[in-house]
C-alpha cells in the first residue's frame, strides 16, 4: 500500500493531512494473528488505512463528499494546487516560487481578511504575515513556511498561530524523519500549554503520535479533544485508532457515536461493518456494508468488503456478485481483483482465478500476493514453468532490513521446492515413491510450521527437466464414457463432505479430488477383504490402515499444493520429541472463530465440570462459592472472574480431554488441550490444540492397529455372508477407527476431509452408502474430539449419514488407481471442466 494525499479536514483545511501516515507503523502491530482463521482479513484491514488517504480521514475536497462533510469542514482555505517541484531549496523551486509570488500574496490577503486560519490575532498586519506562511504550507513549500514562522517568532516568541503553523509544517515535511516528528510534537505541545482548550490541537498532535506507534498517547489526545468539543470526525478518528489496537468493541462504539452525530457517513458505516467482521460477526457486518451502500451507491470498498464477508460465510454466488459490482465501478480496483482471485482459487476455479491475478499484476507488477497466487495457480494446474517463474519473482522481493517478511515470501521457497519435486515425478507411477520419505525431514518440519526457510545443509531439488512437459488440458469428452461417469460420481460424493458452516467455501476441485479418493478407498478395501494385495511405496503387500488414509492424502495434496499435507510421525525425531501442535484459536481478544461457534457451549460445560473437580480436590472450603459462581457462567468470557478464585489459575488455566481406549478397558489417552487466559482489561484467549508427541502417537497407533485388524477380519467375513449384524459391526469399527484418527490429528493439514473420505469409502466397501449431508454448523473432527467415546461418536455420525444400501452401479466403475496412475493424470482430471456432470443424470444417486 502506497501513501497518498488526503483531502483536508476540519477548520484547518489541508494542514489536517497528517492523518495519512498512520497506516505503516501501526498496522504492522495489529495484523499478525488475524489471518490464522480468516486469511483475507489483512486485506480489509489495509483498506481501513487506504481509506484514510481519501475522504475517510476527514472532509472531501469536492463533489458529493464535500456536501456530506460540510457541517464538519467549514474551512477550505488551503485547497491549492501543489507546486510541481522539489521544495528542498533547489533553484527550480525558487524560480517557481518567484513566479507565483503574486498568486500566493493574493491568496494570503483573502485568507487574512476572512481570518480562515488557526489562532488568528486582532492585528491585521500580523494576520497577513501568518496567512502568507499558511499559504506556503498549502503550496507544499514547508521549509519556506518554517522560515517565515520562525522570523515572526523571533519578534513575538509566544505567537500561538506561528508556533502551531510551524509544528504543522514540520509534520508535513515528513514523519519518516524523526527530527521533523520531534519538532512538530514540541511545537504542538507548546501550543497546548498556551491554549489548553482547543480540541483541534490535541487532534493534530494525535495525528503525529499515531504513525510513530504511540497509539495510547494519540488516543489520550483524541479523548481530550472529544471532551472539549465532540464531533463525528473526532469519534471516527478515535475509532480508527481503537480498530488498529484490535479493540474492536470500543472502535464500534466510537463509529456508532460518530454516526449518531452525522448519520450520512458511508465511510464510518463501512468501518463499523469492519469492526463486526473482525470479531467474526459476519451477518452484522453484511448489514453495515449494505447500509453504507444505501448512503453511497457507487462505494467500491463497501462492495469489496461485502464480497469478502459473503466469501467468509461460504456464499460463493453472493460474494461473486458483490466483487463484480465493485469491478463494474472500477475494473482496475486491485484489491478487489486480488480478493476475487483468491476466492476463485479456493473455490477450485483456477482458470478464472488466474485471469484476476494476471490483471492485478498488470496494474501492480510488484503485488506480492497476486504474484504468489499466480504461481500457485499455475502449479496446481500442472503449468510448472510459468508457476516457478512467478514464484522466483516473489523470492526476489527480499524484505528490507528490519522489515517483517510477508506470508507469501515465507511460503514461496517451500512452494518452489515442492513444485520442482512434483514436476520431476509427473510421470512416475504413484505406487513407486513416497513424498513423506523423499522430502528432507527439516524441510517438512519448517514447511509445516511455516518457519523462515533457514535449513542447514539443504540441497535444493533439481531444476525443471526439459524432457518433462507441463500438464495439458484434457477435455471431458476425451475421456471414455465410463471414466466420465466416474468423474461425475466423484463430484457428487465430494459435495457430500462440504461443511455448511461459516468460513468453509465450497471448493469443487477438493470435492472432485476427495470424491475420487472415496472411490479409490472403496475399491482398495474391497480388494483387501478379498485377500488381494496392493502396490504401495514400491512394494506389493497387504494394505494397512495408513495405506488406506494415504490414498486420500495423495488426492488432498495434489488438489491444493499450497498446503503441506504431511504425516507428523514422519517428521524429524527432534521435532516429535518437542511435540507438534495443531493449534486453533476459538476466541482471541475480541475475535471469535465462527467456524467453531457450535461447540463453544459443549466445551464450556466440560470446562465447568473440570473446574468443580479441581476445586473439590484443591480448594474444598471454597467449592460452594465456586459452584455458585459457575451457575452464573453462560459464556466463555464469564470464566475470567472464576480464575481469580485460586492463585494457581489467576492468569489462566488448561484443561485436558481424555479419550477412552477400546483396546484396554479403563485406560485413557490424552485428547486435546483447552487453554483459557485473560489479561487485565478482560481480553481472552480461548484455544484448543492437540500435541503430537512420539509417545502419544504410539498409543493411538496401537489402538488403530487393533481396530483395523478387527475390521479386516470382519470385512472378509462380510464379503462372504453380508448378514445385517456383520454390516452393522463393520460400520461401527470404521467409525471407531476414524474416531481415534481424528483425536490423534496425525497430519499437518487436511485431517478432517481426509478422514471423512475414508469413512465414506470404507462404508461403501461394506455395502453402505452415505446419503445424508453433514448438518449445518457441525464439523466432523470436532464431533469426534468432543464426543465422550467412540460409541457416542458412531451414534452421532450415523444419525446424519442416513446409510443406505450401495447402488450396484458402483461395481461397474473403472479402477481409480489404474485410470489415474500418475500425478499428471490426477492433475488432468482435476483440471477437467465439471459443468458436463450437471447435464448428466448420475446413475448411482
Amino acid at each position: 500500500m502506497r501513501p497518498g494525499k488526503m483531502a483536508p479536514a476540519g477548520g484547518f483545511g489541508a494542514v489536517r493531512g497528517l492523518w495519512v501516515p498512520l497506516a505503516v507503523l501501526a498496522l504492522a502491530r495489529a495484523s499478525l494473528a488475524l489471518t490464522e482463521q480468516y486469511p483475507a482479513l489483512s486485506l480489509l484491514k489495509q483498506e481501513l488505512h487506504r481509506q484514510r488517504q481519501g475522504p475517510a480521514g476527514g472532509c472531501a475536497s469536492a463533489g458529493e463528499w464535500a456536501e456530506q462533510y460540510s457541517a464538519e469542514c467549514d474551512s477550505s482555505f488551503l485547497h491549492f494546487h501543489e507546486l510541481d517541484c522539489d521544495i528542498g531549496g533547489s533553484s527550480s523551486c525558487e524560480s517557481v516560487l518567484s513566479l507565483n509570488t503574486e498568486k500566493i500574496l493574493n491568496q494570503a490577503k483573502l485568507l487574512a481578511e476572512q481570518k480562515r486560519f488557526p489562532f488568528a490575532t486582532g492585528n491585521d498586519n500580523t494576520n497577513e504575515e501568518l496567512a502568507i506562511a499558511y499559504v506556503l504550507i498549502g503550496n507544499g513549500l514547508y521549509d519556506e513556511a518554517i522560515r517565515h514562522f520562525s522570523t515572526m517568532l523571533q519578534e513575538e516568541p509566544e505567537l500561538v498561530s506561528a508556533i502551531y503553523g510551524r509544528g504543522i509544517a514540520y509534520g508535513k515535511k515528513g514523519l519518516h524523519d524523526m527530527k521533523n516528528a520531534e519538532l512538530a510534537l514540541f511545537e504542538l505541545s507548546r501550543v497546548i500549554s498556551l491554549e489548553p482548550d482547543h480540541p483541534e490541537v490535541f487532534e493534530q498532535r494525535a495525528e503525529i503520535l499515531s504513525p510513530l506507534g504511540r497509539i495510547s498517547e494519540a488516543l489520550s489526545d483524541l479523548t481530550k479533544a472529544i471532551q472539549l468539543q465532540p464531533s463525528a470526525r473526532l469519534y471516527r478518528h478515535r475509532g480508527t485508532l481503537y480498530f488498529i489496537s484490535e479493540d474492536y468493541a470500543t472502535a464500534h462504539e466510537d463509529f456508532q457515536r460518530s454516526l449518531e452525530l452525522n448519520k450520512n457517513q458511508p465511510i464510518a458505516m463501512l468501518y463499523k461493518g469492519l469492526t463486526f467482521f473482525h470479531r467474526g460477526l459476519l451477518k452484522e457486518a453484511i448489514e453495515s456494508f449494505k447500509e453504507a451502500l444505501k448512503q453511497k451507491a457507487d462505494f467500491i470498498d463497501a462492495y469489496k468488503s461485502l464480497g469478502q464477508a459473503y466469501r467468509e460465510l461460504g456464499n460463493f454466488d453472493a460474494a461473486t456478485e458483490s466483487f463484480q459490482k465493485a469491478l463494474l465501478l472500477n475494473q482496475n480496483h486491485v484489491q478487489t481483483l486480488q480478493l476475487k482471485g483468491m476466492m476463485l482459487y479456493h473455490h477450485g476455479s483456477l482458470d478464472e482465478a488466474l485471469k484476476n491475478f494476471k490483471r492485478c499484476l498488470q496494474l501492480e507488477p510488484y503485488n506480492e500476493v497476486c504474484q504468489y497466487m499466480k504461481g500457485l495457480s499455475h502449479v496446481a494446474m500442472g503449468q510448472f514453468y510459468e508457476g516457478i517463474k512467478a514464484q522466483t519473482k516473489v523470492m526476489l522481493n527480499d524484505p528490507l532490513p528490519g522489515q517483517k517478511a510477508s506470508p507469501e515470501y515465507l511460503k514461496v521457497k517451500y512452494l518452489r521446492e515442492y513444485s520442482r519435486y512434483l514436476h520431476a515425478h509427473l510421470d512416475t507411477p504413484l505406487t513407486e515413491y513416497n513424498i513423506d520419505i523423499d522430502l528432507p525431514g527439516n524441510f517438512k518440519d519448517h514447511w509445516a510450521k511455516n518457519l523462515p526457510f533457514l535449513i542447514e545443509n539443504y540441497e535444493e531439488q533439481p531444476g525443471l527437466q526439459p524432457h518433462i512437459k507441463d500438464v495439458l488440458f484434457q477435455n471431458f469428452e476425451s475421456y471414455k464414457p465410463d471414466v466420465q461417469e466416474l468423474i461425475c460420481v466423484a463430484d457428487h460424493l465430494g459435495s457430500m463432505m462440504q461443511y455448511e458452516t461459516p468460513g468453509f467455501l465450497p471448493n469443487k476441485r477438493i470435492h472432485r479430488a476427495m470424491g475420487l479418493a472415496t472411490l479409490e478407498v472403496m475399491q482398495a478395501v474391497q480388494r483387501t477383504w478379498a485377500n488381494s494385495k496392493v502396490r504401495m511405496n514400491g512394494k506389493t503387500r497387504l494394505m494397512q490402515w495408513r495405506d488406506m488414509f494415504d490414498i486420500a492424502v495423495k488426492w488432498r495434496r495434489i488438489a491444493d499444493p499450497d498446503q503441506p499435507v504431511l504425516w507428523l510421525d514422519q517428521m524429524p525425531a527432534r521435532s516429535l520429541s518437542r511435540g507438534f501442535n495443531n493449534h486453533i484459536n476459538l476466541i482471541r481478544g475480541q475475535v471469535i472463530n465462527m467456524r467453531y461457534l457450535e461447540y463453544f457451549e459443549k466445551i464450556l460445560h466440560f470446562i465447568k465440570d473440570r473446574i468443580l473437580v479441581y476445586h473439590g480436590a484443591n480448594n474444598p472450603k471454597g467449592l460452594l462459592e465456586v459452584r455458585e459462581a459457575l451457575e452464573k457462567v453462560h459464556k466463555v468470557e464469564d470464566l475470567l472472574p472464576i480464575m481469580k478464585f485460586n492463585s494457581k489459575t489467576r492468569d489462566g488455566f488448561t484443561v485436558n480431554t481424555k479419550v477412552p481406549s477400546l483396546k484396554d478397558q479403563g485406560k485413557e489417552y490424552d485428547g486435546f488441550t483447552i487453554t483459557i487466559t485473560g489479561d487485565k482489561v478482560g481480553n481472552i484467549l480461548f484455544s484448543v490444540e492437540t500435541q503430537t508427541t512420539e509417545e502419544r502417537t504410539q498409543l493411538y497407533h496401537a489402538e488403530i492397529d487393533a481396530l483395523y485388524k478387527d475390521l479386516t477380519a470382519k470385512g472378509k467375513i462380510l464379503i462372504l455372508s453380508a448378514e445385517l449384524g456383520e454390516v452393522d459391526a463393520v460400520c461401527n469399527l470404521i467409525l471407531s477407527l476414524v474416531y481415534y484418527f481424528y483425536n490423534l490429528m496425525p497430519l499437518s493439514r487436511g485431517s478432517s476431509v481426509i478422514a471423512y473420505s475414508v469413512i465414506m469409502g470404507a462404508l461403501m466397501a461394506s455395502g453402505k452408502e452415505v446419503s445424508g449431508k453433514i448438518p449445518k454448523g457441525k464439523l466432523v473432527d470436532f464431533e469426534a474430539m468432543t464426543a465422550p467415546g467412540s460409541e457416542a461418536f458412531s451414534k452421532i455420525a450415523r444419525g446424519w449419514m442416513n446409510l443406505k444400501s450401495i447402488s450396484p452401479s458402483y461395481k461397474t466403475l473403472p479402477s481409480v488407481s489404474e485410470t489415474f496412475p500418475t500425478l499428471r493424470t490426477m492433475i488432468e482430471v482435476l483440471n477437467t471442466d465439471s459443468s458436463h456432470c450437471l447435464k448428466k443424470t448420475i446413475v448411482v444417486v
